[in-house]
């Protein structure tokens, strides 16, 4: 299984390599791997375990090799490598204000693998595996779900090399967080390819919505994962806060970010739509613009 997507920068099509490709090939593809593994890695005692882990002076040790295995442009950093006192610290590392401008109308949460779907519906049609997704067990509200039944869905997936904090894509002011419990599933590409739904609905969230004077009301839910002990918000709820505003960060490990909007009041652009149309999902980075 090849991970492509398109870095929209480039216009080019590359190939992603997740850290840990073998262990999750075999925890999501091989029937062992799923007896054996999986309800161990769902834990949150190991989630939590491995997160302390990463939260020792010992593991900055372990920065140097990550950022050069991955690539990572570590110049975008307010810290040098010698300066962050932890992985975890360095894991989610503030950027240089300059390294991620805000862009025009409605923007990129985060960096990230992008998907999105005009038609909530439509993403009956991308996830052809397992249970039928839906609103209500996701935000395991009844009426909630029912106001946002003809919404457009965003999924910007995290990798662990990407930059793990999260922003607000539109100005407004933001509820207090709702937090859903759940398990610690892996958000790579192979748990998703695998069971899209289980992942999205079993997985510990939480969400809040932004109220706008313009584009209706954004839901925005970030999802934990394997080896993410915990989901941290950063904002100061029912505050009116500007676009690109800080909302949280995930501490180590891959997750997503789910986003509904009105697809009246916000069009999402076409190269988007067109790429998740084509099973491709498209790189972004925070505060690019991918909607209006």
């Amino acid at each position: 299984m090849q991970i492509k997507f398109i870095n929209r920068q480039t216009g080019e099509t590359q190939i992603e390599t997740p850290p840990g490709e073998g262990f999750l090939k075999m925890l999501y593809n091989n029937p062992f791997g799923k007896l054996a593994l999986l309800p161990l890695v769902k834990r949150k005692f190991l989630s939590e375990w491995y997160g302390r882990q990463m939260n020792k002076p010992s593991s900055v040790s372990k920065i140097k090799k990550f950022v050069d295995d991955l690539n990572i442009d570590i110049d975008e950093a307010k810290k040098s490598i010698s300066e962050f006192t932890s992985f975890n610290d360095f894991f989610y590392r503030k950027l240089k204000s300059e390294a991620r401008p805000i862009g025009d109308d409605f923007v990129s949460p985060g960096d990230g693998k992008l998907l999105a779907f005009e038609n909530i519906e439509d993403v009956h049609d991308f996830f052809v595996k397992g249970r039928k997704f839906t609103l209500q067990e996701f935000l395991a509200d009844k009426d909630l779900a029912n106001n946002y039944k003809n919404a457009s869905l965003l999924i910007l997936r995290l990798a662990p090399n990407d930059y793990h904090r999260y922003h607000f894509p539109y100005s407004g002011t933001p509820s207090e967080m709702v937090k859903i419990n759940g398990s610690y599933l892996s958000v790579s590409p192979y748990a998703l390819a695998g069971n899209f739904t289980k992942v999205f609905c079993e997985n510990k969230r939480e969400y809040c919505i932004l109220k706008t004077s313009d584009k209706g009301d954004i839901l925005l839910a970030p999802v934990g994962a394997t080896m993410v002990g915990t989901i941290i918000e950063t904002y100061t709820p029912n505050q009116e806060l500007n676009k690109g505003d800080e909302m949280g960060y995930f501490a180590f490990g891959g997750s997503t970010v789910v986003v509904l909007i009105d697809k009246d009041k916000i069009k999402i652009d076409q190269d988007i739509l067109d790429n998740t149309k084509n099973n491709i999902e498209t790189f972004v980075k925070m505060g690019e613009k991918i909607g209006s």
